[in-house]
């Protein structure tokens, strides 16, 4: 059964840890792959965490407990996972616009690799041939996600190398001998068609008949998890129940069989994370009521940047009259987390809940305004653990010059 910590359980860890404070909920991340294990287990499907999503050791640790492999985008990710005990066989390192060193570092880790360009795909050739198994990736060239920012795999998009460039990236292959291992797509997040997703699965098994050492198919990741009441979220037992039929077909037809890989990260984390804020003030206007917090978007970037959604209640009057208020952050720039959304009643002092602030939260954070970045709290087996201490002026000049 899905997990939630109670108002109770985040109102004591925010008088203990003040506040803002991230806690992060170990059992829901331990529900949440256990979803997608259970759909996929007469499938020869892989799960990579995508650890973009929240990298905090910790964290790293309780996923990699549960039989989680790590899909990594910087030489840096690779290395926190290596430092969390993570072997290099369940590590995953996807380039991403970068130089050719990082990935000869990812490589001596290692780790596996994939690609996404044409001319790091021909210098990693140059220099390895077919000595270490390689992955590409492609861009399919499919619209999907939540909004622009967050879909990838567009005609416009900067990520992987396009599939109308399929015969220079055999022709590269070729002239080196390279042994390619991996075929992999990302078209975006927060993907709740089925169908849409399936198109790059069908662009992926065509494309695999032209790649004789081909053994896996990483379809990337980008399921939805639901943010507010209604909201959609992609069907994973239906989206298996495709997968499964697409590649026995392709068996049927071709005779080879594929290893399945799959990248979650906002699906494992999103739902475990909450952000705690006090409200600092509050302000009448003839256009809004303002609640405003003590933490921003140099916390929680992602209403601003994305226009998310995150649902917000007020822990310390859950039952109160609900008002409509718009909750504000105290940097100065325009950070509205809401705007005329429906609260139980606030005052100053209370205690609001940021809910779905797992997944590039945190990650994202910065010290904008020259203001700490907050804690972070795991709670596991009931049990609150401080796994990141709040910030003190010492750190804002820890790297300057001085």
């Amino acid at each position: 059964m899905s997990t939630s910590l109670s108002s109770e359980q985040l109102t004591e860890i925010a008088r203990e840890y003040g506040t803002p404070v991230y806690v992060y909920d170990a059992e829901k991340i331990t529900f949440q792959y256990h979803s997608l294990t259970h759909e996929f287990h007469d499938q020869p499907a892989r799960f990579f965490y995508a650890c973009k999503a929240l990298t905090n050791v910790h964290i790293l640790k309780h996923i990699y407990s549960l039989g989680a492999s790590f899909d990594c985008s910087s030489i840096n990710e690779v290395k926190i996972a290596r430092y969390a005990g993570i072997p290099a066989d369940k590590i995953l390192y996807t380039s991403n616009s970068i130089s050719f060193s990082e990935i000869e570092e990812a490589q001596a880790e290692g780790v596996h690799i994939n690609i996404d360009s044409l001319s790091n795909l021909d210098k990693f050739g140059r220099k390895y041939k077919n000595t270490y198994p390689v992955g590409i990736r492609l861009r399919p060239n499919i619209m999907a996600g939540g909004n622009l920012n967050i879909s990838t795999g567009h005609d416009k998009s900067k990520f992987g190398i396009p599939i109308n460039k399929i015969d220079e990236i055999l022709a590269v292959v070729h002239k080196h001998k390279m042994d390619i291992a991996v075929l992999h797509i990302h078209t975006g997040s927060e993907i709740s068609d089925v169908d849409l997703y399936m198109k790059g699965v069908d662009i992926l098994l065509e494309l695999a008949e032209k790649f004789p050492t081909v053994h896996t198919l990483d379809l990337g990741g980008g399921f939805k998890v639901p943010y507010k009441d209604g909201d959609s979220h992609t069907d994973i037992s239906l989206l298996a129940s495709a997968i499964k039929k697409a590649f026995a077909k392709a068996k049927a037809q071709t005779g080879r069989e594929y290893n399945i890989w799959f990248e979650p990260g906002k699906f494992m984390v999103s739902e475990c994370g909450y952000l705690i804020a006090s409200v600092t003030v509050l302000k009448e206007t003839s256009a809004t009521t303002f609640a405003g917090v003590d933490t921003g978007f140099n916390h929680l970037i992602r209403p601003m940047f994305y226009g998310a959604y995150h649902r917000i209640e007020n822990l310390s009057n859950p039952q109160g009259e609900t008002r409509k208020y718009s909750v504000v952050g105290n940097v100065c720039e325009t950070d509205t987390f809401a705007w005329e959304r429906d609260v139980a009643e606030i005052k100053e002092g209370d205690l609001l809940v940021f809910r779905n602030a797992g997944a590039y939260g945190m990650e994202m954070a910065s010290n904008f305004n020259s203001r700490f970045r907050p804690a972070e709290v795991m709670v596991k087996d009931g049990q609150p653990q401080l796994i990141r201490r709040r910030e003190t002026f010492d750190d804002l000049l820890r790297n300057q010059i001085i």
